[in-house]
Formats: C-alpha cells, structure tokens, sequence
C-alpha cells in the first residue's frame, strides 16, 4: 500500500457542495461518524424533503468567518457527548474532497467549539480507503497559511461602522473573546476597554473619559458592559459617563446596579408578583431563631449579598448549624439572605438568556453528585431544555422589571410552579452556546444593530 493511502492524524477535507474550502479534522478511528461543528441549526422543507441550514466556523478559535451550509437531512440519532450528556443529533450526508479523492460521507451537526478540531473524520469515512498513521500529520494534503488566507479572503466582511468598546476586565474571557469575533464578523470596529484602566472628567461643557495615559474614548457608538462584581460601583460610574456622552450602552448602569443588590432585586419581583423562594433579611442576631423559622426552617440556604457564580451560597442542613452560620456572618457585619431550600429541585435549575425581550436560549444545570449548587463554575453540567410558557414569561418579566437589556435568568422548578432564584447583568457565554450550539454572541451584536437602527 502506497503513501496515498495513508492517512495522518489530522488532516485538511474539503467540502464543495457545503461551500467549506478547507476545514481541518481530526482522524479518529474509534469513532464511528463523522461530526462537524454547526451552529443556527434549522430545519426546512424542500418539496416533500426535510433539509437541514447550518453555519460552520471553519478556522479554529475563529468566529469572524461563518459559512452558511444546507444539505439533506438523512437520520437523527442519539450521541452520548464526551462529558456524558446524551443528545439528539442531526445527520447530513454530503461529498467530501482528501486531496485527489471525493466521496460522500455522513455527518453528525455537532457543537465542537470547545474541540481542537471543527470537524471529526470516523471509521466509516475511512473505511477500507486509508490505514491512520497517527504519527503523521497532513499526509494527503496540505495547505499554507497565505493558501488558506487566499481560500477564505471572500468570507471576510469589509468593516461596516458602527464602533463599540467592550468593557470588562480580561479580555482572555471566552464570553469576551466570542463577542469580540461576533462584532467583526459582522463588519463593526470593536475596542476592548478595562473597566479599572478608564477615567472621567466630569464638567457640564465638555465631559470626558480617558484611558491609559490620555486617549480620549468620547466617539463610541455603543458599550456592552461586562462588569465583574467586585468593580460594580465604578463599571456602573463609567456606564453613567457613556450614557452622558450619548453612548448607547446595552445593559444600562441602573439596571445593572439593580441585579448586583440582591435584597433590592429580590424586593422589587416582590412588588411585581414574581414568585421567589420565600427570603428573609434581618439585622439583629436575636431575630435569627424567627428568621429560621420564617423561611420554613432548615435546610435552608444562605446568600452574600454580593455572591456570584455559586461563591458565597451556603447550605445549612440543620437549624443549629443555620444558627451558627448566620450570627458568623453578622457578627462581621456582612449582609446575608436567608431562603427556603427547594428540595424537590434535586441540584437542578435552569439558565434562560435574554436579549432584547425575547429568551433567546436555555439550558438546565445538574449540580455535581453531593453539591446542591447546578451553576458551571461549581462544577454543574449543562445541557438543552425546553421552557414551559410559564417559565419564559417568568423570565422575561423578572428581565423587564430590573430593566435589563441582556439577562441571565435563573429559575428552579418547584413544586409550587417555578420560581425565580436571581438575574445576571453579566450572563456568561460559555456554559449556554456550548450546551444549545446557539450563536448567543452574535445575537447580542445584533441587538445593538437594532436599537441603533443599524443594517449590516
């Protein structure tokens, strides 16, 4: 057998009828099909057949080039993930080009965006055609980087106009990162901003903000904040300067200061009946006996005021335990809320994302075997569900109330219908684009488009 039918671990495919001019796949033999990374997955009828429009990211750790693809749908089928989640896949059958050879091969549309690779080659692809030699790499084709630049020259958007700053505080972010690509890949001019490297000059003729040594930052068109919790009080500063300056900023200061008070938040879905677990605040260690007792006793739950991604959030098993836990905090003078334990929760709750009134996206999170904390910093594992309407009203109307432009809702099932455990100014990424393979990135680029009446 000749070197031709020797495949490498890796190895560049070509895909013509899907529009790919070259996507990298990792060989794999003990896999049976093929996957390819897609996201925006809809169905659609064509004549009496069912068809399938997806978009592939074709370049690694790029979301700037996407190429929309549509291919004939040929079977679902159920994959067990990496990390353990069964899932309903989508299976496309289409020719696919190895240097001089083409064949048709199947495969599963799968979200691979936290991969090596975009795309998977099986055992069924390779079938009796190649012997993998996993010492090699690009045995039957190989393309440089000006080749590769060439191939994909027509995908790239000329920039567009609109420019926007990001404000957060480290740019490595993979939620930072996707919304950085998501605003290039549709033309604008993105600058990342550090929220603790930016100043003000606050005068009624002229008012400025600044950054690092004197740039002047008063000709953006929009600011999407990420402000992380412990620089609240001075993102939401910058937020207000922005706003002065007739910048359009998407989650507004007010709005964001808001959800970061849990005890205002939690009274404010009081006065507009959103049900959540009963909650109680108290200052005074002689009322923590009736506080207990108030929030029906333990097991109960115990929150910083200022908790974020599950840090913070204590389960008390007993009263006693509650007792001690809570005098603990307030004899340093830390605010805490105490609240019912949803037992019946069993570790779960669900993620709903919202932009612009509409819930975009939702996941469930499964806490960790012996962690009643479902959130993906904690360890929780993330998969798609369907909301009942009661649960996306639930969550659009908590989002309106704290004024909310973009929201991490996060509700639990009980017993008593859903209730609401708290909304995010600052939703992270990661955790929902992987578990639904939904462009959440993009969608919120395109949300400022909207509300700047701007057409790409």
């Amino acid at each position: 057998m000749n070197d031709l039918n020797i495949i490498g671990s890796e190895e560049w495919c070509v895909f013509e009828e899907l529009g790919i001019p070259a996507i990298k796949a990792r060989v794999d033999s003990g896999a049976k099909t093929s996957s390819i990374q897609a996201t925006n997955i809809k169905l659609y009828n064509r004549g009496s057949q069912e068809w399938v429009r997806f978009e592939v990211n074709p370049i690694q750790e790029n979301r700037s080039i996407a190429i929309e693809c549509k291919a004939k749908l040929v079977d679902r089928r159920t994959v067990k993930s990496s990390s353990g989640i069964s899932e309903e896949r989508l299976v496309v059958k289409t020719p696919v080009k190895l240097g001089d050879s083409s064949f048709d091969i199947e495969l599963t549309l799968a979200s691979r965006d936290t991969m090596e690779f975009r795309m998977l080659l099986g055992r069924e692809a390779l079938s009796d055609r190649y012997i993998v030699n996993p010492a090699q790499s690009y045995n039957i084709q190989s393309f440089t980087d000006e080749e590769i630049a060439k191939k994909f020259a027509p995908f790239i958007k000329e920039k567009s106009g609109l420019k926007i700053a990001l404000l957060a505080s480290n740019p490595e972010l993979y939620s930072n990162k996707r919304l950085m690509e998501a605003a290039t890949a549709r033309g604008h001019e993105i600058v990342f901003l550090n929220v603790e490297l930016a100043y003000m000059k606050l005068d009624a003729h002229s008012p400025e903000i600044r950054y690092r040594g004197g740039n002047i930052l008063n000709e953006f068109d929009a600011v999407i904040p990420r402000i992380k919790p412990s620089v609240t009080f001075y993102g939401c500063a910058l937020i207000r300067q922005f706003d002065n300056l007739g910048v359009y900023c998407q989650n507004s200061a007010e709005a964001i200061a808001q959800s970061r008070d849990k005890l205002f938040a939690s009274q404010l879905f009081s006065k507009n009946d959103i049900h959540i677990p009963i909650t109680g605040f108290a200052k005074s260690p002689m009322d923590t006996k009736d506080l207990i007792r108030m929030v029906n006793g333990a097991p109960l739950i115990i929150k910083l005021l200022e908790s974020t991604q599950g840090k913070g959030v204590v389960l008390a098993e007993t009263n006693k335990a509650a007792e001690s836990v809570i005098n603990a905090f307030k004899s340093v003078n830390t605010n805490i809320l105490v609240q019912e334990f949803i037992k019946e929760a069993n570790g779960q709750d669900i993620r709903c994302f919202v932009v612009n009134g509409k819930v975009v996206a939702s996941m469930q999170r499964q806490a960790e075997k012996g962690e009643f904390r479902a959130n993906i910093h904690q360890g929780g594992k993330a998969s798609i569900i369907k909301i009942t309407p009661e649960e996306k009203r639930l969550a659009l109307k908590a989002a309106k109330v704290l004024n909310l432009a973009v929201a991490g809702v996060d509700i639990i099932r009980s017993n008593k219908g859903p209730l609401l455990l708290e909304v995010n100014s600052s939703p992270g990424l990661e955790g929902i684009e992987n578990a639904t393979g939904k462009d959440i990135a993009n969608t919120m680029i395109m949300a400022v488009e909207k509300k700047l009446r701007f057409s790409v």
